[in-house]
């Protein structure tokens, strides 16, 4: 698996924690990371996958789902082939497998609603278990 997402937990409500997600080269399917979108979702036990943000290739767009909006800030680091997800006031209703994706979007306006789109992502990493306790 190419995308490696660490920095999950079990942390209390209140908490912080900051996911990574790393790619093992400079290229993903052969594009370069910074030709990709690449964004956080989230699976919680029992329910369906759900976005939770994106950000653009250069870094300086970033787009959030409602409940994200104000507690997380997602950043990337090109040179770095990573991206990282910074989560604060973290809620047990975070509680969930958070992986990340790489899309490539192009010719593509970058929205909440586009980069909400799982199958725009043709490259996901393994999870890590983010548990919030309350």
């Amino acid at each position: 698996v190419q995308l490696q997402a660490c920095g999950g937990g079990l942390v209390q409500a209140g908490d912080s924690l900051r996911l990574s997600c790393v790619s093992s080269k400079r290229t993903i399917s052969g594009r370069e990371f910074s030709s990709h979108v690449m964004a956080w979702f989230r699976q919680a036990p029992g329910k369906e996958r759900e976005f939770v943000a994106a950000v653009g290739w250069n870094g300086q767009e970033t787009y959030y789902a409602d409940s994200a909006k104000g507690r997380f800030a997602l950043s990337r680091d090109n040179p770095k082939n990573a991206v990282y997800l910074q989560m604060n006031s973290l809620k047990p209703t975070d509680t969930a497998v958070y992986s990340c994706a790489a899309g490539l979007f192009e010719g593509m306006v970058l929205n909440v609603q586009s980069t909400a789109d799982v199958s725009q992502y043709r490259s996901w990493g393994l999870g890590t278990q983010v548990t919030v306790s309350s």
